[in-house]
């Protein structure tokens, strides 16, 4: 059997996927926030957000809002975009750390896309753009993050990772969601097995 200690981990990063949030600023521009704590429950999606953060304020204040999955060949647009932050004076907790950048699609090299049922710009480089609504907002941390539930409104693909025939699924051979461990960066790995119920999104039954 194999050892185990008692360990005091400064973060709780095992892996999870990169997201871009993009929100309404006061001036009606978007701003886009790299997130690592986002999951999908249903057509719901799971967010945790700094509470001093720009986005945590564009949330709170207009309720849309898109969560761009990047692939792993955006994590030098990413890391670009990381240490700044769209607060005006920068936040106490994120100096020195962090600068202040009014527009982060041009230090990216994003392109803004209209979205259909919501105010902020889609991530037109991010193979996965989900727009969703605020359902709920619950303080955590004694309100130093928030806990976002999102309700997914409208999903765009990019063509190239969809199944070339039948229903409407991802091509999980060729979708390399960028990923975050202990604030390491990381591609998508090999395939290792799959879930019993894998066949009902593979290969689903048409009426």
């Amino acid at each position: 059997m194999r050892t185990t200690r008692s360990v005091d981990l400064p973060v709780l990063y095992f892996g999870t996927p990169v997201a871009l949030i993009t929100t309404v600023n006061p001036d009606g521009s978007s701003n886009i926030s790299p997130i690592s704590s986002a999951w999908a429950l249903g057509t719901r999606y799971m967010l945790g957000l700094g509470a001093e953060g720009q986005a945590a304020a564009n949330i709170e204040r207009v309720r849309d809002l898109v969560i761009n999955l990047p692939s792993a060949d955006l994590v030098h647009a990413v890391e670009a975009i990381a240490p700044t932050t769209g607060r005006s004076p920068v936040p106490a907790e994120k100096v020195p750390a962090y600068r202040h950048e009014p527009d982060k699609w041009s230090l990216g090299g994003f392109t803004p896309v209209p979205s259909d049922a919501v105010i902020p710009f889609r991530i037109a480089e991010c193979p996965v753009q989900i727009e969703a609504r605020v359902a709920q907002i619950i303080p955590i941390d004694d309100g130093d993050a928030l806990a976002v539930e999102a309700e997914v409104l409208q999903v765009h693909v990019h063509e190239d990772i969809l199944k070339a025939h039948g229903p409407d699924r991802i091509d999980t051979d060729k979708w390399d969601p960028l990923s975050y461990a202990f604030r390491h960066y990381f591609a998508q790995g090999r395939r290792v097995g799959s879930n019993f119920r894998a066949p009902l999104l593979d290969d689903p039954v048409v009426a």
